[in-house]
């Protein structure tokens, strides 16, 4: 069915159904009404091609989820306790907002091109890309195009050193410093001197952030780590795990910190297998607060990201910047929080 069997239907100019399926606002309610109900009852569905040709939006956001790790594993994006609830919350809320998502997963270097000709190609209005591992050549090529887009977790320094605050970008993040320092903090004030680390991957931000957190706090309290109990996690459970049962092999530490929750599995996996109870002959705090920290036996104590108010923030302002047709740069961050369960033991006496 055709706009022009939609007017002659409802009675009206081709040009009011246009008006209408373009959500004008110079039409009057009562013929508005009258359209959408011939065009609910058709089942009429408006030409994409054409909309892009007149220059209309397609009411559709890309969102791109970057995870170039794991890559013997295909189902990383969509079993993944981090990248999961980003993707569920910013379809939810950009659907609720009467916006399509074409969801793209960027698996290695060539995918990046998927970004940049999904906007070329005009299948999208504008686009969030989650879980940014730093690719600075891919964010500048799509900020010269002076489209909509909103990115997470990603280094607001790295913008303004290419001069790209000035584009049609957003930039949403939360204070994992903040968060990584806090909970260091916390080992620390329980008594806890000697303190491992598992660090994530140090190109993207939230890794470098917890990562000099845990640095900067360990030392301002005159504290030294030895060089053997700092071990990369890269954020997968499995290499955690490794890494983790090498740094206990000898002069192991009173309490872990890992840079997430994934990885604080992995270390409890290898201090169970070496018979070490927690938190009785070790600590263990994670970052992410992830569904199932809470669940676990002990419940494991961790740093909680806002990833909700994270992922409705982006996508409410991409949309935006869509609706509004113009777009200035703009930054966002939210605050993390200390959930206090069960992993850590304080070592005061008095306690």
């Amino acid at each position: 069915m055709r706009s022009e069997d939609i007017a002659k239907l409802a009675g009206v100019s081709r040009s009011t159904v246009s008006r209408v399926i373009n959500n004008y606002a110079n039409v009057p309610e009562k013929t508005r009404a009258k359209v959408m109900k011939v065009i609910e009852e058709n089942h009429y569905e408006p030409n994409t091609s054409a909309r892009v040709l007149a220059g209309k939006g397609m009411n559709t956001i890309g969102l791109f989820v970057v995870s170039t790790a794991e890559l013997h594993n295909p189902n990383r994006i969509y079993q993944n306790s981090y990248f999961a609830p980003f993707v569920e919350t910013i379809v939810d809320t950009l659907n609720r907002l009467g916006y399509y998502v074409l969801i793209h997963t960027v698996y290695s270097e060539d995918d990046f091109l998927k970004v940049k000709q999904a906007f070329l190609q005009k299948r999208i209005d504008g686009g969030i890309i989650v879980g940014t591992e730093k690719n600075d050549g891919m964010v500048r090529a799509i900020a010269k195009l002076k489209l909509p887009f909103v990115l997470i977790d990603y280094d607001i320094a790295e913008l303004l050193e290419h001069r790209l605050d000035k584009e049609y970008a957003a930039v949403v993040n939360s204070k994992d410093y903040e968060g990584a320092a806090m909970a260091v903090r916390y080992l620390i004030e329980h008594g806890h001197e000697r303190i491992g680390f598992v660090s994530g991957r140090l190109n993207t931000l939230s890794g470098r952030e917890r990562r000099q957190a845990f640095v900067d706090t360990m030392q301002e309290h005159g504290l030294k780590v030895p060089e053997e109990w700092v071990v990369n996690g890269l954020f997968i459970r499995q290499k955690a795990y490794e890494e983790v049962k090498r740094m206990l092999e000898n002069n192991r530490p009173t309490a872990i910190f890992a840079a997430n929750d994934e990885m604080a599995l992995g270390a409890m996996d290898a201090c169970r297998e070496l018979g070490l109870r927690i938190p009785g002959d070790i600590s263990i705090i994670g970052f992410d607060d992830i569904p199932i920290a809470s669940q676990l036996s002990p419940a494991l104590t961790t740093v909680r990201l806002p990833i909700y108010e994270m992922s409705q923030a982006a996508a409410q302002h991409v949309v935006e910047m869509c609706e509004q047709g113009s777009g200035s740069f703009s930054t966002m961050s939210f605050p993390t929080r200390l959930m206090v369960r069960e992993t850590c033991k304080s070592l005061k006496l008095n306690e």
